[in-house]
């Protein structure tokens, strides 16, 4: 039962996004899915509360921040939005459980700052320097060709963490979120692009190696430029 949990003490940069779209993919390929939510604002539960009986089912996990337990048995995969502050001890409960951390992270000078003493503690904990849990960062809301994903990739590559991939700033997430959807709950023509962007997150969550993710990503995108 993997545990993957979305993280970054900086509020506002996307992780509710992320844990709900990932919460959305496994739903939608048939797994028994929790999406745990610590974050005092609910953004998770409220947007669980949105989604339609007819998508696909996500169950809630009820969790109280102040006491972080494995989650129940029954459930093949866990997805566990955080608070925007986590540090200390309920940052170290966190990492008792979890498998996979994704760091949603913009481009932004002062979102680096804010953020790079967590990614740093992040890389030289144990577990992860053992390789008992996977940290991957996600670039939000950021065009891959600028100069903002140049500088983000610079300030990564010194962490020695994976850049997984860059999720474009759109409206669809928007839009999505506010009837409890995902990017996995309509058609697929719709959010290609989008998807297109998933495919090495995707990849990685099921336990494929970085560079492996982003191989697969390729072929399938030039399969799909040559098809079309």
């Amino acid at each position: 039962m993997p545990v993957i949990v979305v993280a970054n003490p900086k509020g506002g940069v996307g992780k509710s996004t992320l844990s709900t779209n990932l919460a959305g993919y496994f739903a939608s390929r048939g797994h028994a899915v929790l999406l745990g939510d610590i974050d005092r604002q609910h953004s998770a539960r409220a947007w669980l509360d949105l989604r339609p009986l007819q998508a696909a089912p996500i169950s809630t996990w009820e969790i109280s921040e102040d006491f972080i337990a494995r989650p129940p048995k029954g459930t093949s995969h866990v997805v566990l939005d955080t608070p925007a502050g986590l540090h200390g001890w309920r940052l170290n409960d966190v990492l008792k459980i979890a498998d996979k951390v994704v760091v949603p992270l913009q481009p932004s000078l002062f979102d680096i700052l804010a953020t790079q003493d967590f990614l740093r503690r992040l890389a030289d904990e144990r577990a992860v320097r053992e390789g008992q849990i996977d940290v991957g960062i996600v670039g939000m809301r950021v065009d891959a060709r600028t100069r903002s994903a140049e500088q983000l990739q610079r300030f990564i590559d010194g962490l020695q963490l994976p850049l997984l991939s860059h999720l474009r700033n759109t409206q669809n997430y928007v839009q999505l979120a506010a009837h409890g959807l995902t990017l996995w709950d309509v058609a697929a023509s719709r959010v290609q692009r989008d998807i297109e962007q998933w495919q090495p997150i995707i990849s990685w969550v099921n336990g494929a190696s970085v560079a492996a993710a982003h191989v697969t990503t390729k072929t399938a995108t030039h399969a799909a430029e040559v098809s079309g």
